[in-house]
Parts: C-alpha cells; structure tokens; sequence
C-alpha cells in the first residue's frame, strides 16, 4: 500500500480524490458549495482493491484539504457517512 498515493483534481466547484491502480482507479467525487461546505458525493473503489484501505486514503485526504480551506464536509455519499460514524477523530471536519 505505501507505493499508492492519492491524486486530487478540481476545476473549482467539482473535483475528486483519486488513486491509479492495476485494475483501475478508485475515486472519491465532491462539489464544493460555497462559502464553506464540500459535498462527498460518491466513492468508488477499482476492482480488486476492495478491503484495502483505498476508500479510507482518500477519505483522509479530503479531511486534511478541507480542514486547510476551513471547509466542512457534508457526507451525502453512504461510505463517507459510515466513516465519519466509525472515527470519532473525524467529527470537526464534518456537517451533519
């Protein structure tokens, strides 16, 4: 796992977090709604990486920027909403 890095791309109100694998890429889609709220809207995983810990990765990566922006994130996405009820260290970055 320590090989993977997680990806990031915007064009300002949408973007994704995003790893390249073998198999594919796994990604964690957004919008941003200003001025201080950032929607999780889905997450994928790439066939094969399931259990990996790659939804996670990317979870945390978008927990880290919106923390920097002073956003918070608004978990639509059912994944990002069960993680935020399993990692009580998550709460102050989200809106619910």
């Amino acid at each position: 796992m320590s090989d993977l890095s997680v990806m990031h791309e915007s064009n300002g109100t949408k973007g994704r977090y995003y790893i390249v694998h073998t198999t594919g890429e796994s990604e964690l889609l957004y919008a941003v709604i200003p001025p201080d709220r950032m929607i999780a809207e889905h997450t994928q995983v790439a066939s094969g990486q399931e259990g990996d810990d790659i939804g996670p990765m990317m979870l945390r990566e978008m927990i880290a920027d919106a923390r920097s922006k002073g956003l918070l994130i608004v978990p639509h996405c059912p994944f990002v909403n069960a993680q935020r009820r399993r990692h009580p260290e998550f709460a102050s970055a989200f809106s619910v």
